[in-house]
């Protein structure tokens, strides 16, 4: 995307780690690990870089994630910057079922926005109270309208974790400028797992191919980081 419509929102960077066959988990209840510590370090660079993280609710409720920076010296960093150790951290949710004792909500001081679909704005904020902004994003939820919102708090750099209905969505929408893939060396091999997307029309096919501007080993994982639009930083 290109012109004014894309200068007014965040740069969005997705970010996802997956096997050899495209599974970004098992269909198991444990949660499968699919990159290492090396790279894992590389993401909390990346997030440290970052102005928000956004993940779906579904991640929420299936991985309790923290989003935040891990890192002390780069917490440190953010903050003679002027800045909050770590990003402002997000999370959209189309029916409001969001528990009010995940991470997200309980660790960190850092300010967290929910944006909810508008037939679930009241029971989101009867249900987080005062742990969450919870906006109304439209029914359904408008991924531009939410950029839109974020860009309007100053967020100038968005990253985006997942899940893949959440990447998905940002791709099918032409709302990504860049996409870090990490593939890890094993196949998951079982249908009933999730995918990094599933089926779509995506801006990018045989007639219209995304840019490689970096591949590189860590570890025993590939990353590869490709250029979605013109905005994309080649350094």
């Amino acid at each position: 995307m290109t012109g004014p419509l894309a200068a007014a929102r965040p740069y969005v960077l997705l970010s996802c780690a997956t096997s050899i066959d495209g599974y970004i988990d098992d269909a198991t209840d444990e949660r499968l690990m699919l990159s290492n510590d090396a790279d894992l370090d590389r993401v909390d660079e990346v997030r440290a870089g970052c102005d928000a993280i956004l993940v779906g609710a579904g991640t929420v409720r299936r991985d309790d994630p923290r989003l935040l920076v891990r890192c002390e010296r780069r917490q440190a960093e953010r903050v003679a910057r002027g800045l909050p150790a770590s990003p402002i951290r997000v999370t959209l949710t189309g029916c409001g079922d969001l528990g009010p004792d995940a991470q997200l909500f309980t660790v960190g001081d850092t300010e967290r926005i929910v944006y909810s679909s508008s037939g679930a704005v009241e029971k989101t904020r009867h249900r987080l109270g005062e742990l969450a902004s919870v906006v109304d994003a439209g029914d359904p939820v408008d991924l531009a309208r939410i950029l839109a919102d974020l860009a309007g708090r100053g967020v100038g750099r968005l990253l985006v974790e997942g899940g893949a209905g959440v990447h998905g969505q940002f791709l099918a929408a032409g709302l990504a400028d860049e996409l870090h893939l990490v593939v890890a060396p094993f196949f998951v091999g079982d249908r009933r797992a999730p995918r990094f997307v599933g089926e779509g029309r995506f801006p990018w096919h045989p007639g219209r191919r995304a840019k490689v501007v970096q591949a590189r080993q860590i570890g025993d994982v590939v990353l590869i980081r490709y250029a979605l639009s013109e905005r994309c930083d080649l350094a």
